[in-house]
Order: structure tokens, then C-alpha cells, then sequence
């Protein structure tokens, strides 16, 4: 099943390559991801794929790149069809 999560990731996290090694885990893992710098100073991720490799990459975050500190990942789930585009 294709599933799509927003994620917002809060900590040390801009910066640090976080997007870069976002979107490299996105592709070993096998999802794609929309990783964005906020204003507020967290990143925004879409993450979009089947369900399995979605929550890979949810895991992940938690981890981010070796210069990261992530200190929080809210992720709500959103309407797969609408983001479809976007990948």
C-alpha cells in the first residue's frame, strides 16, 4: 500500500547535510522524500512510498546524518493521492 507521511524534524538539523542524506537514504531504502528547511529551524520531510520502506525511513530520521542531533520526529500521515505529483 502507498502511503505518504509529513515528518517535521526538530534539533541540530540545517546545516549538517540533513536533506542531502535524506534523499540518499530515500533512495537506498527505496521512497521518495521531499526534505525542506523551515524558517523555525526544523526540516519538513514528505516521505512517499509503500508502507514498509515509509516507516525505514521514519525510523531514519531519528538518526539523520553523523553531525545531526535530532531531538524530535512528529510525523502525521497525508493523503497519498494529493502528494503524487510532487514525486
Amino acid at each position: 500500500m502507498t502511503v505518504c507521511l509529513r515528518c517535521l524534524v526538530s534539533g541540530r538539523v540545517q546545516g549538517v547535510f540533513f536533506r542531502a542524506a535524506t534523499r540518499e537514504k530515500a533512495r537506498q531504502v527505496g521512497v521518495d522524500v521531499r526534505p525542506i528547511n523551515l524558517a523555525d529551524g526544523r526540516v519538513e520531510v514528505l516521505i512517499w512510498g509503500e508502507s514498509a520502506q515509509v516507516e525505514r525511513m521514519r525510523a531514519w530520521l531519528w538518526q539523520g546524518p553523523p553531525a545531526a542531533r535530532v531531538d524530535d520526529v512528529h510525523c502525521t500521515p497525508v493523503d497519498a493521492n494529493a502528494f503524487e505529483k510532487l514525486f
